[in-house]
């Protein structure tokens, strides 16, 4: 499930509590006082089969003798009633559950477990939701509700506030309460058996009474969903997490080196950056990033002007700037001959911009007008010491008259301040903050809030930026690898010997050594006499993982026979290792030595909750002892191969130094992308380590590899965090003239193609298509149809023959469909090129298939009341259609699947 019935959880007319109590200090007592106490408009109705009225409130004594059903119930009676209640309540038709108890198997409890089950069994015939069980309510302060046993009244406001600790939350409350922090949504989530942070991001990104989401995460259910959900979320408004358990490390061991140095940490900090949200540390830094995200305007970028009175804070502020790796604003000749004439001759003469102690509030104005009046500056921190000369007050008034009468500051130079102190220092920051500036109480705390805002605005361009595409044809040969797992597994392997994994490779298009296997001594002399030397040799078994710490590789080998003694001695060191009657065998390959190349790791292991994960890094044997490496969640393109690369201290050096050329980026990026599709293909793949990969000037180059394998219980897509480019959709449409198209699903590389098709229509055209006229389509706009999410949209196009993603679209056709994949609203837009050859109607009964195919039950659009040849086809094709109320001019067409 997703956001059905969340409507009856957030937005309730009606709620009763069961369990509700008058024995102090009790959860039933606490939530029934606040029930009443928040204001709440709606009926409140108490359930206690032991009193008939508590504190002047009427009790009744079961649900069954509500007058009515309540949209929402809040449950705190003992655990072995709990699925009782609920069914009752599913009975008389309530729609969402807050249930407060605990006892539902934390802990590992299989009687807790098993009353889990049952509360969910009890729910799912009336569609139900459930909040918890194990946690501390629900809070609605816009509503007036509290559902909650919290010990305080929240303020309303515009922030929702997710989190699996009950405590937390409370917490929170109290300390934004006393800061005047007010919310729309306070949801502790408790055991998350049914609702959980994927199902509250979808209902709280459409609900415009948010307009932050804050969320404190310790784990998450259901991955593919909350990407889906995090990922929408972050387009239309700021996501910032806390996640706790930062420094803990999976604790199942690894056998491949990508396993041992991903944590769980580290896969957590890789969806969040793929979703486009903002991490921080601490709720300190999670309200303080509220705060600058709300009230500041998107900066432009990195470079930070500091104007100060105080010498000190200034060089506090730049520290932390450096730290936090943001960049000192360089001032133009411009700006720093009108500094100079503005302020006394001991000024600091650059950035930051001391205008000493007994600056008045007018030198104050002066410098911030010369400095963001400057194209190189994208912010101004402006800070203030009290002294005894200046007004902290006067200072922070002159500075907010001046920006209001220079309104173009805020739209092109953001500004930040920091008065120090408290008394006239608090005025001024309360000042700023009602003025819409964002105001800190120390230089650390200013410098973060602006580094903040930097990283927000490079995950919001991340989600904008249109990935190049691969540099070479790209056509893996999948037969190929099927047919060596399908091998692999029917001798109950599961890792392959290093030449099956350096055959795997080679059939997506990755450069292996090449490698030759020998079942004795003399046969690898054999094969090295017909090898140029120096030669590697290395023992195979699947008892023997890591050869080289177990000294089953040797290097540098000079000749045949030196190959053929160094493998009577590993035949002699190891051949008792092989277990179960297992073969010994070695493998030999020419000793790679090449100037200017570097060792790189590439990796892949599943991890237990985001599934498979890559890993791109420093390689060779110190892998994990350098421990210089990033994590991304697959599929990729080649923008996010990049930026894995870019992610790494490594790249540094792959970018050439001290007269050192540089690797090939392209090629370390396309065998990236190579790798992620060959994970998306084969569910059976559980671990990958390319270690090393040679990368030069030349290219890449495999030396080293090694891959596990099991049985796959499910589709190779089904396992990912991010639903893949689905392939088999692809398909050859062949015209009456016969020229083939092909039809394919859209891709993020397709932008320049989609802005040349809608560049190549007539106005009329886009009038009816978009039913209003666009010269123009914003970028935003063109991104968000174009990256899509496989997994509740689709959207086909039709291109030529060979499906290349720089040639020009003639087509396309589309449905979204909601978080619960119930309903989807479609359309289609085809260019003049193609016009009167069918193609509309063909393009509408695939998307119709596929949305059957996906279990969507209804269709719908919204067409313009005089396109008569779009209301015809939706006629020929089954759609009904009504005048949408209010909109005569809009016609609604809908078709039951």
């Amino acid at each position: 499930m997703s956001v059905r019935n969340l409507e009856s959880l957030f937005n309730p007319s009606s709620v009763v509590l069961v369990g509700a109590s008058a024995t102090p200090q009790t959860v039933g007592a606490v939530a029934t006082r606040n029930l009443f106490a928040a204001g709440f408009l709606g009926d409140i109705y108490l359930v206690n089969p032991r009193r008939s009225e508590i504190e002047g409130h009427p009790c009744f004594k079961d649900v069954a003798s509500l007058p009515e059903a309540p949209d929402l119930a809040v449950i705190a009676t003992p655990p072995d009633s709990v699925p009782g209640v609920i069914s009752q309540l599913g009975e008389r038709g309530t729609k969402a559950a807050v249930v407060i108890t605990a006892g539902f198997g934390e802990g590992g409890s299989a009687r807790g477990k098993a009353l889990c089950d049952a509360m969910l069994e009890a729910a799912h015939p009336h569609m139900m939701r459930i909040v918890g069980p194990n946690c501390f309510g629900l809070m609605l302060p816009r509503s007036d509700l509290n559902a909650s046993f919290i010990h305080l009244q929240p303020l309303p406001g515009r922030l929702a506030f997710v989190a699996q600790s009950g405590a937390l939350l409370a917490t929170v409350v109290d300390w934004a309460t006393h800061r005047r922090i007010g919310f729309s949504h306070l949801v502790s989530l408790g055991d998350m058996a049914d609702v959980d942070f994927g199902d509250t991001l979808d209902y709280l990104s459409a609900d415009s009474h948010t307009r932050a989401i804050l969320l404190y995460i310790e784990s998450i259910t259901h991955a593919r969903k909350f990407m889906s959900a995090v990922r929408a979320a972050a387009r239309v408004k700021p996501v910032i997490v806390v996640k706790a358990g930062r420094y803990r490390e999976s604790a199942t061991a690894a056998a491949s080196h990508t396993g041992a140095m991903a944590g769980s940490d580290a896969v957590y900090e890789a969806a969040f950056k793929r979703a486009g949200i903002l991490r921080v540390n601490d709720l300190e830094a999670l309200f303080d990033a509220v705060s600058t995200l709300g009230l500041m305007q998107p900066v432009a970028g990195d470079r930070l002007a500091i104007v100060t009175n105080g010498g000190g804070i200034g060089v506090m502020a730049t520290d932390t700037l450096m730290y936090k790796q943001g960049t000192l604003a360089r001032f133009s000749e411009a700006t720093m001959e009108s500094l100079n004439q503005i302020l006394p001759r001991t000024w600091s003469h650059g950035n930051p911009v001391d205008v000493i102690g007994d600056a008045t509030p007018q030198r104050y104005v002066d410098a911030l007008t010369a400095i963001m009046d400057d194209r190189g500056v994208d912010a101004v921190l402006a800070m203030n010491c009290p002294t005894a000369i200046g007004s902290s007050t006067a200072t922070a008034r002159a500075v907010l008259d001046a920006i209001k009468a220079r309104s173009s500051y805020a739209r092109r130079c953001g500004l930040l301040t920091c008065w120090i102190g408290e008394g006239p220092g608090e005025a001024a920051r309360k000042m700023f903050i009602e003025q819409g500036i964002p105001s800190y109480e120390t230089p650390t705390k200013a410098v973060r809030g602006f580094m903040q805002m930097v990283r927000y605005r490079h995950s919001q361009d991340m989600l904008m930026e249109v990935p190049a595409n691969i540099p070479e044809a790209f056509s893996p040969d999948r037969k190929a690898v099927r047919d060596l797992i399908e091998t692999v597994l029917a001798q109950g392997r599961d890792w392959l010997l290093e030449t099956e994994a350096k055959a795997m490779l080679g059939a997506y298009g990755i450069d292996v050594v090449p490698t030759a296997t020998a079942e004795t001594p003399e046969e690898a002399a054999d094969i090295a006499s017909g090898m140029t030397g120096p030669y590697v040799l290395k023992v195979l078994s699947k008892d023997i993982l890591h050869k080289s710490d177990a000294g089953g590789v040797a290097l540098d080998l000079e000749t045949p026979g030196a190959v053929a003694e160094r493998a009577a001695w590993m035949k002699e060191r190891f051949g008792a290792t092989a277990a179960n009657g297992s073969t010994l065998q070695f493998s030999i390959q020419p000793m790679i030595e090449k100037t200017h190349a570097h060792e790189l790791i590439v990796g892949m292991h599943v991890d237990p909750q985001f599934g498979p994960v890559l890993l791109f890094g420093h390689g060779g044997t110190g892998t994990e002892i350098i421990g210089d490496r990033c994590l991304a969640l697959p599929p990729l393109n080649m923008k996010l191969a990049r930026e894995m690369i870019d992610g790494t201290r490594i790249s540094r050096l792959l970018a050439g130094y001290r007269g050192v050329p540089g690797a090939d980026l392209e090629e370390i990026a396309a065998a990236l992308l190579k790798v992620s599709q060959l994970v998306c293909d084969f569910a059976e793949i559980v671990e990958l380590d390319i270690n090393p990969l040679l990368a030069d000037p030349q290219g890449v180059l495999a030396l080293d590899a090694r891959i596990r394998i099991q049985r796959a219980d499910g589709p190779a897509n089904r396992r990912l965090a991010i639903c893949p480019y689905p392939v088999e959709l692809e398909q050859t449409i062949r015209l009456p003239d016969g020229q083939q198209l092909l039809l394919r699903p859209i891709r993020p590389e397709d932008e320049p193609a989609f802005q040349r098709l809608f560049a190549s229509l007539p106005l009329e055209t886009i009038r009816l298509r978009f039913l209003h006229v666009m010269k123009m389509l914003p970028k935003a706009l063109v991104c968000r149809l174009t990256q899509i999410d496989y997994d509740r949209e689709m959207a086909l196009v039709l291109t030529e023959g060979d499906g290349r993603t720089d040639g020009d679209l003639y087509g396309i056709v589309r449905f979204s469909a909601d978080p619960d994949i119930e309903k989807a609203e479609f359309a289609i837009l085809l260019g003049n090129e193609k016009t009167g050859l069918g193609l509309g109607p063909m393009l509408m009964r695939r998307i119709i298939d596929y949305a059957r195919s996906r279990g969507i039950r209804r269709l719908f659009g919204e067409v313009l009341s005089d396109n008569r040849s779009m209301l015809a086809l939706c006629k020929a094709l089954g759609f009904s259609r009504r005048s949408v109320p209010g909109d005569p001019g809009v016609m609604e067409v809908t078709l039951d699947l």
